[in-house]
């Protein structure tokens, strides 16, 4: 096989693909239906010519006919009137319209034989599209049944190409709300341990321990001052001042518990009272 051959052999059997892709079954079967139809016409179009060809022999027989009667006549007269030569004439047309008239009797019988068999075809090629009618719209509606078929197994399996898409734009989607989440955690956890400073604030992360550091320090300082002033910055266990002076603070604070519930009492006393006056 040479080069061009197999060109040309490669060209075809791409085309032949691409053909065979854009192909839509239904349309097809239309298309060979109305080029059925067609033909059927075109043959009804030939009985219809052949029957006016036929017609016109048939006026052109019955015109010779006539003829003939007359030769007849025209021969019977002359022979009345001793006018042999003229009844001689007259036989002589009288046979050339008879050998005519043969001539159209077998034109016309050619014609109805021809007329015949068309017709014929033309029965059998009507049968034929009725046929192929009801084949194509049985087709028809098994290709639209399987596409549809086809298009519902695809959305349940998600294999078709939006399906697929769909499902890409939800992994994608899926895929961003995690990233998200991880970012907020990371961000949060940063945050906790310090490692991010704040932006409202104008102290960063060793700002802040300092300044935790000296508060620590200066409790610590008041603490020793409070010990010293009390001569109890050595003393490692509780004298019994400190007993009474702990015994004097829990009193106090049973003392003030006392005095609470009674303000509250009367607190709510009064607002039972307001809440009366209100709605008489």
């Amino acid at each position: 096989m040479g080069i061009l051959s197999r060109a040309s052999y490669v060209i075809r059997s791409k085309l032949n693909a691409v053909l065979n892709r854009a192909e839509d079954p239904t349309e097809t079967l239309d298309y060979s239906y109305e080029q059925l139809r067609n033909e059927l016409q075109d043959v009804k179009q030939g009985i219809a010519d052949l029957t006016t060809q036929k017609k016109r022999l048939e006026i052109q027989k019955r015109r010779l006919e006539e003829n003939v009667e007359k030769h007849n006549d025209q021969a019977r007269q002359a022979v009345k009137q001793d006018r042999d030569d003229l009844a001689r004439q007259a036989l002589e047309k009288k046979k050339q319209k008879m050998t005519q008239i043969e001539e159209l009797d077998s034109q016309i019988q050619d014609l109805q034989a021809q007329q015949d068999r068309l017709v014929e075809q033309k029965d059998e090629l009507q049968r034929q599209i009725e046929q192929f009618r009801t084949k194509k719209e049985t087709m028809k509606a098994r290709h639209e049944a399987a596409q549809a078929s086809a298009r519902v197994n695809e959305a349940m399996t998600g294999a078709g190409d939006e399906m697929a898409d769909v499902s890409r734009a939800i992994e994608r989607a899926e895929e961003q709300t995690e990233d998200m989440e991880a970012r907020a955690q990371a961000m949060d956890e940063l945050r906790e341990d310090g490692v991010l400073d704040d932006q409202l604030s104008d102290k960063d992360q060793l700002d802040r321990e300092l300044e935790e550091l000296q508060q620590d320090g200066e409790v610590d300082a008041e603490l020793d001052t409070l010990k010293a002033e009390m001569g109890k910055a050595d003393e490692p266990a509780e004298s019994e001042t400190d007993v009474d002076l702990e015994a004097e603070l829990e009193s106090d604070g049973d003392d003030a518990t006392e005095a609470s519930t009674v303000d509250d009492s009367e607190v709510e006393s009064e607002l039972e009272e307001l809440k009366e006056d209100e709605q008489s």
